[in-house]
């Protein structure tokens, strides 16, 4: 580190006007208006786990915060509690693959993504054992700044050939995927939301179901489609239905499977209407969905008008999250506005 680098990195930060009295702790993710479940995930995996004999669950110390705690208090017997050491968390979880188990292996998203890649390409991926990988705090969800923000994790992931990665929006998404992504053959990276997670989805259309590898419409619009993943398929809803109010109609397309990517779903909705296209997620704009649905689309030759939205390219602030989210620009009116702007 350099004089220069080190008088930059303790300068004072320039702080925003306003900010949100919210914890940066830890906690459920704010979805004001939506009805919430209690940890999804870890329900949706007891009642797999009954069927299958051979699922077990390791967790690198963070049982709790990543809601295994309810499989571990269902199963103790088929629950490893590995401590914090997350590159042993990974190499144990390939072992039991290849002894005949499927292992569910939690942790958060910045200590798979950074501290175990390594070990998860080689003793994983490369292997194509089925090791299913479901990291919580992925993007900015929580206010604890870059050692816990997991803003690039799907580039990472979505270079390493073999891996399948999902980015679920809400309860019924993290529910959905758990059978599906048990099913599969070989190792899943599945973004978590933990705790109280919104009910999002089904609200807007009743009878969604997630669906590995494929993107479903959520909400037909005629002047903007939306692409989008993860929590930003929830700001998008809320964003359409703001500017709905002003006369501007916008489409919301929800991709929770990032690779595979349903590349003729997405390629057949932005060709139509020659509406202007914007891609949505909690992820940087380097190497998410965005890049990968601008790719999907030249080698389409769907000329359209594109636009993303997406975590700017650097280390990012800590605080509040309701703060961060309006300063990055994740909030439903944040969207809104700059999808009026576009059009």
């Amino acid at each position: 580190m350099t004089l220069a680098s080190m008088a930059r990195k303790y300068e004072p930060r320039k702080a925003p006007a306003a900010r949100v009295a919210t914890s940066a702790m830890i906690a459920s993710l704010a979805a004001e208006g939506y009805e919430t479940v209690a940890a999804p995930f870890g329900h949706a995996l007891v009642e797999a786990a009954k069927k299958d004999a051979r699922i077990v669950g390791l967790s690198a110390d963070l049982s709790k915060y990543t809601d295994l705690h309810v499989f571990a208090n269902a199963m103790p017997d088929r629950f490893y509690q590995m401590g914090m050491a997350e590159q042993l968390l990974m190499s144990a979880a390939s072992g039991l693959a290849r002894e005949g188990f499927i292992p569910v292996a939690t942790t958060y998203a910045v200590f798979a993504a950074r501290r175990a890649y390594d070990f998860i390409a080689m003793a994983i991926a490369e292997e194509n054992l089925p090791v299913k990988i479901v990291c919580a705090l992925p993007g900015l969800t929580t206010g604890y700044g870059p050692s816990h923000q997991a803003t690039e994790d799907l580039a990472i992931f979505r270079g390493l050939p073999n891996m399948v990665i999902i980015d679920p929006c809400d309860a019924d998404d993290v529910a959905g995927m758990v059978p599906e992504m048990l099913r599969h053959e070989g190792p899943v990276y599945a973004r978590l939301l933990r705790g109280k997670v919104p009910t999002v989805l089904t609200r807007h259309k009743p009878d969604y179901r997630f669906r590995l590898g494929k993107a479903q419409m959520i909400r037909e619009g005629r002047d903007a489609l939306v692409i989008s993943s993860g929590i930003m398929t929830m700001r998008a809803l809320d964003a359409a239905e703001m500017l709905a109010a002003d006369q501007v109609d916008v489409g919301v397309l929800h991709v929770p499977t990032i690779k595979p990517l349903d590349v003729q779903t997405i390629v057949t909705e932005a060709r139509r209407n020659g509406r202007l296209v914007v891609t949505a997620e909690n992820h940087t704009v380097n190497g998410g969905l965005g890049e990968a649905v601008a790719r999907e689309l030249m080698l389409a030759g769907a000329a359209t008008r594109f636009r993303m939205i997406g975590l700017p390219d650097e280390f990012l602030e800590a605080g509040a999250l309701p703060t961060l989210h309006e300063m990055y620009g994740l909030t439903a009116a944040r969207v809104a506005e700059r999808i009026k702007g576009w059009l």
